[in-house]
């Protein structure tokens, strides 16, 4: 969970913002995975949250105690807890006809993708805990999923099991093993 002084006043970011932003730019690339073509899954943590609450103090210019911490009260549930991960899951076609067909193709995606241990049961995420974001006609491009591990998945993701992640929807299938960096990572969250 982050704090108020987890955080840097705006003149403080200001000064090192530039080097702050590299260093989330090559952590978020091992917390990125590719699901085929046109889905990825961005796996959060408290450093993938703070550069958010930094740039949103500072795209927003807020300074005032309680409005920061309004901030933090909406990145703070994306944060895993030691037994979970969560992530923004995004369906990405630049094209915007092309993505507004697939997204009407694709409701209920967010429901098909999915986490594997090892040989463990697959794990389908709780979505959108914050608001419903699709409709009858069409699912979002966007959508926040969370991850509930046993104890039993965290302990053999942290002796090294190999993680898979994929999608089973009737018109979007795919699958893959995390490369050893991306699932060193993600091992890292687990308590």
């Amino acid at each position: 969970m982050l704090t108020h002084e987890n955080l840097y006043t705006l003149e403080q970011y200001s000064r090192m913002r530039n080097a702050f932003r590299a260093k989330v730019m090559a952590h978020k690339k091992l917390r990125l995975v590719q699901l085929g073509d046109h889905a990825s899954l961005h796996f959060e943590d408290r450093l993938t949250m703070q550069y958010q609450v930094q740039e949103m103090l500072r795209l927003e210019r807020i300074f005032e105690h309680e409005l920061i911490q309004e901030e933090l009260d909406v990145y703070n549930p994306l944060i895993p807890d030691g037994r979970n991960w969560k992530a923004t899951f995004m369906v990405e076609y630049p094209d915007v006809e092309e993505r507004r067909q697939a997204l009407a193709k694709l409701i209920g995606i967010e429901k098909a993708v999915y986490v594997q241990v090892a040989d463990f049961a697959r794990v389908t995420p709780i979505a959108n805990e914050d608001l419903d974001r699709e409709t009858t006609d069409k699912t979002s491009a966007v959508h926040f999923l969370r991850f509930e591990l046993t104890q039993d998945m965290a302990a053999a993701a942290k002796r090294g099991a190999a993680i898979r992640a994929g999608i089973d929807h009737e018109n979007y299938k795919v699958e893959t093993t995390l490369a050893e960096p991306v699932r060193a990572s993600l091992a890292g969250d687990l308590a």
